[in-house]
């Protein structure tokens, strides 16, 4: 793709996101497009940058890795969005700003041991199985008091909110369902966690309808890139 359609791209998209927000009673003024570079090149974030993007967010530590440290003369925000493995956090919490897949104690427990002194605390999300599918990864809506509650005594890590991937659906009153029980999730969590004020939820194809719920963070990859090749 060159520079001329991905700058097109992401103009729809931002006009895009801006209608949604003004649209919705839970829609918010200021959100985030987090880019998902996963399995495109360095130059591909550069040229988007170039564009105006500057949060990029990857699934593969590898791969990430390796982008990480050939655009490291940019003033990137680096989200680590895939599953973690626990003999990959060292590396995460060296390197990511923000991680939204935590869906256990025992991981943010090891990010909080390996996040270095002179970093900022990380930013975490709690990953939320909210359509309760088995082959996803995430915690139940039940289980996310007990989890918030011990990630929030860990000084090195800063709890920011909850993040999902639900079942695709194209039904929006279904979409829209979905995320507004994340929405009701967070508002109970903020009672006893007020610094929590993040949403990460919507991609391409149902960002609308997280927005009109609330969603503080899209995660977009086609949209913005176009359709992957792997």
């Amino acid at each position: 793709m060159d520079e001329r359609q991905l700058f097109d791209n992401i103009s729809k998209l931002l006009e895009r996101v801006r209608r949604s927000s003004q649209k919705s009673q839970f829609g918010n003024s200021d959100i985030l497009v987090l880019a998902v570079s996963k399995t495109r090149s360095a130059e591909e974030i550069r040229a988007a940058h170039r564009c105006g993007l500057s949060d990029f967010g990857e699934n593969y530590l590898q791969e990430a890795q390796d982008k990480i440290a050939a655009l490291s003369d940019l003033p990137l925000c680096w989200h680590f969005i895939g599953p973690i493995q626990s003999n990959k956090t060292r590396a995460i919490a060296e390197q990511f700003d923000w991680v939204h897949s935590v869906d256990r104690e025992k991981i943010a427990r090891r990010l909080n041991d390996q996040r270095p002194e002179q970093c900022e605390p990380l930013n975490i999300c709690l990953q939320v199985n909210v359509s309760g599918e088995q082959s996803k990864a995430g915690v139940s809506i039940d289980e996310l008091v007990a989890l918030s509650n011990a990630i929030g005594q860990l000084p090195r890590l800063r709890l920011r909110g909850l993040m999902c991937i639900p079942a695709p659906t194209d039904n929006e009153a279904q979409q829209r369902a979905t995320f507004g029980r994340m929405r009701e999730a967070l508002h109970s969590l903020q009672l006893e966690n007020p610094g929590m004020d993040t949403l990460s939820m919507g991609m391409s194809a149902d960002l609308d309808a997280a927005i009109a719920e609330g969603a503080t963070i899209v995660r977009v990859g086609t949209a913005i890139f176009g359709p992957r090749s792997r």
